[in-house]
């Protein structure tokens, strides 16, 4: 399956999920500035607010794979698509470039939470909270929403996205209360090669319009 664009993809999901959801207490995270474009449509047909879990990616070099990621409160998760042997493997091979590149990654993400861009807690508790990705291959970004939810009590965890691989979708039956996929793939392509526009705002840009965002409920 093939989108539009994101907020068309965001809209199919919204389809699915408003019935069920349209009168219960949640919250839109989205995983990703292309996220906030699927995750928009999604808060506006539930009437809910919408917010973005920062993340930066750590990748490893030369290959086109994730560490792993740091999230708004410091905290760092490996990708869980990894072994424990794997991972002894890497941070042996990579120890000074991964401990360099997590504190590059938090004070990046410093920057952007001075532009107002935080999730408070408390706006999560007792809520149904639906993460929201425009695609998940490996689900690296995943694994760090779920250990920033930990500590927080929620009602129920629902992930939603347009498109997913088998492996991640395999991952989300594990930490997911509900899940909405609209496609999964055998061989994933890339989140771009699904959608006709790409054209997704930087971090600060988007941080900027969910600050600012009206809904305007139909």
């Amino acid at each position: 399956m093939y989108f539009e664009s994101r907020a068309q993809a965001g809209q199919l999901l919204a389809t699915q999920l408003a019935e069920k959801y349209r009168y219960d207490n949640c919250v839109v995270v989205a995983l990703s500035d292309g996220a906030v474009q699927v995750g928009e449509q999604i808060a506006s047909a539930l009437h809910c607010i919408l917010t973005m879990l920062l993340i930066e990616d750590i990748p490893v070099p030369g290959e086109s794979v994730s560490f792993g990621g740091v999230s708004q409160n410091g905290g760092f998760t490996y990708n869980g698509m990894f072994s424990a042997g794997e991972i002894e493997e890497y941070v042996g091979e990579f120890h000074g470039y991964l401990e360099e590149e997590k504190r590059k990654a938090f004070q990046k993400i410093n920057r952007l939470l001075g532009d107002g861009g935080i999730i408070d807690n408390d706006m999560l508790r007792d809520h149904t909270v639906i993460l929201v990705a425009d695609g998940l291959d490996n689900g690296a970004s995943l694994d760090v929403a779920v250990d920033f939810l930990k500590p927080i009590r929620i009602k129920k965890l629902v992930v939603a996205t347009p498109v997913a691989s088998i492996p991640a979708v395999d991952k989300l039956h594990m930490v997911a209360d509900e899940l909405h996929v609209l496609d999964v793939k055998e061989n994933y392509m890339g989140t771009n090669h699904y959608y006709d526009q790409n054209d997704i705002p930087s971090h600060e840009e988007t941080i900027a319009k969910i600050n600012q965002i009206v809904l305007n409920w139909q």
